[in-house]
């Protein structure tokens, strides 16, 4: 399914409308592509862990936030989801992004979250990102 979300074109071959979790997890996608640092912010745990491999190590909500807000001059064109997937407290997304400085990078999203109910917070993100062009 393809969207238009403010200037972003978001491609989602995943069906998520049966699962709350899927579904946060294509809107967090979404947001932080578009850069809506306070909707991320609103599903990370005060001490949230950010591993982005190969790069750096974010720890605690005060550290993630800085890093959004510093990530606010790439702004993403397009995001094109290929899976998510869902299981108990953990669940993950893969796609590729178009950026504004035309660079594509491929990337997977591991997300542990604090518990398994519908509304649980995120305690641990693991970022895997490859530029592709």
């Amino acid at each position: 399914m393809s969207t238009q979300s403010n200037n972003l074109k978001v491609e989602c071959t995943e069906n998520c409308g049966n699962s709350p979790k899927k579904m946060l997890l294509k809107e967090l996608s979404i947001a932080f592509a578009e850069n809506k640092i306070s909707f991320c912010m609103d599903w990370m745990t005060d001490d949230v862990v950010w591993d982005l491999i190969g790069d750096k190590q974010i720890q605690g909500k005060a550290n993630f936030e800085k890093v959004l807000i510093q990530m606010q001059g790439r702004r993403a064109l397009e995001l094109h989801i290929h899976n998510i997937i869902t299981h108990g407290n953990t669940g993950s997304v893969n796609g590729t992004l178009l950026l504004n400085d035309q660079q594509n990078v491929a990337f997977c999203d591991v997300y542990n979250f604090r518990g398994t109910v519908k509304n649980a917070k995120i305690k641990a993100i693991t970022s895997y990102v490859i530029k592709i062009s």
